[in-house]
């Protein structure tokens, strides 16, 4: 996983390919969704699997931890990537990003971020009290 400096962002003007709002509802929806574009970037199955895997993990955030809503956007920057953005109470990144050892399972949580890392080849945190923000790029052979 490619973690950037911290005054390094990842990329965000680029072609969009895809966005939407969802809640709980609508992850099945999402996922279909996400799972098509990947296809039509030329992913093959191991790397769309992995990709939407990642998403969903990010989805899944927002629900539980992020106020239960969120937004999403899959743009094309030379490489898929995806920015989720919720309104949430933030948290303090650093003691999830980065992450090389597998966490311990708990009750609160931990492990999303880490399963993120492991399927994305970038991964960005920016969190705070108006919510958090969280860009990944799909890692795809060719990106190493």
């Amino acid at each position: 996983m490619a973690i950037p400096p911290r005054d390094q962002h990842a990329p965000t003007a680029g072609r969009p390919l895809f966005s939407t709002s969802f809640d709980l509802t609508d992850l099945a929806r999402v996922r279909i969704e996400i799972e098509a574009v990947s296809r039509r970037c030329g992913l093959d199955q191991d790397e769309i699997e992995d990709w939407v895997t990642a998403v969903n993990e990010l989805l899944i955030n927002v629900i539980r931890h992020g106020g239960g809503s969120g937004s999403m956007r899959l743009l094309l920057d030379g490489r898929l990537t995806c920015e989720v953005t919720d309104q949430g109470r933030g948290f303090n990144a650093a003691r999830y990003v980065p992450r090389v050892e597998r966490p311990p399972l708990s009750g609160a949580g931990g492990m999303g971020l880490w399963v993120v890392g492991q399927m994305a080849d970038y991964l960005l945190v920016v969190s705070g009290p108006a919510g958090t923000t969280i860009r990944i790029a799909a890692r795809t052979r060719d990106a190493g």
